[in-house]
């Protein structure tokens, strides 16, 4: 005879809510997804790096053929919403970066958000670390498709170039900003939004850093 919840003790009932409590979430539902920049999304607390691609700085902006110039990095950021909207989002990787992001290969509905972002030229293959996205670039850059429509900056050429102006006025080549707001302790790199209005007070425990590894160790994180 089957028994009720009602006529198990109590320490059964207990565990069996814990057994509950630990299954994982309905795949309808999946986790809470947040996009930070074209190739980083944050999924439930789980902040991870896309694999094998690099895309435009949020602050980073391009040239269409015609020459005007268009927010390359926020554009990149709103595809990668566009493509996480159709969910629920899988990903698969463990290895870690040296910002403790978590490197991996995310889907939605078995589409590749890594490939579809080089392929679309929102983001470029990170040739340096990966040739998984090869193709999908040269395709890319064939079509003349995103990024590829215009003339624009690699974003590690990008991140070089400011990284190198404010290392020049920064302490001992140390150009991180660690600022201390309402919001936390919040470490700006030269490539960020808010970098250049940003101000480091001493006296109130702001500091600078010579890596967001540095950065991360101390206790900061990157802005939002």
């Amino acid at each position: 005879m089957r028994k009720s919840a009602q006529s198990l003790p109590r320490a059964a009932i207990f565990v069996l809510g814990v057994l509950i409590a630990a299954l994982p979430a309905a795949a309808g539902q999946g986790l809470a997804v947040r996009i930070i920049d074209g190739d980083t999304i944050q999924l439930g607390r789980d902040k991870i790096r896309l694999d094998g691609i690099d895309a435009p700085e949020l602050a980073q902006s391009c040239k269409k053929s015609a020459g005007k110039t268009w927010s390359c990095g926020k554009a990149s950021k709103a595809y990668l919403e566009r493509l996480a909207s159709a969910g629920p989002v899988t990903c698969h990787g463990d290895e870690l970066d040296v910002y403790s992001r978590r490197i991996a290969t995310c889907h939605v509905r078995g589409r590749n958000l890594n490939a579809e972002m080089v392929r679309s030229g929102q983001a470029l293959a990170f040739r340096r670390y990966s040739a998984a996205y090869v193709l999908e670039e040269d395709a890319a850059h064939l079509e003349g498709t995103g990024l590829w429509a215009g003339e624009f900056e690699a974003p590690w050429d990008y991140r070089a170039q400011k990284w190198q102006v404010a290392a020049q006025t920064g302490p001992e080549n140390c150009p991180i900003k660690g600022n201390i707001s309402g919001r936390g302790k919040i470490y700006h790199t030269p490539w960020s939004r808010h970098y250049s209005r940003t101000r480091i007070n001493k006296a109130a425990g702001e500091r600078w850093f010579c890596s967001e590894a540095d950065a991360i160790a101390a206790g900061w994180r990157a802005p939002e």
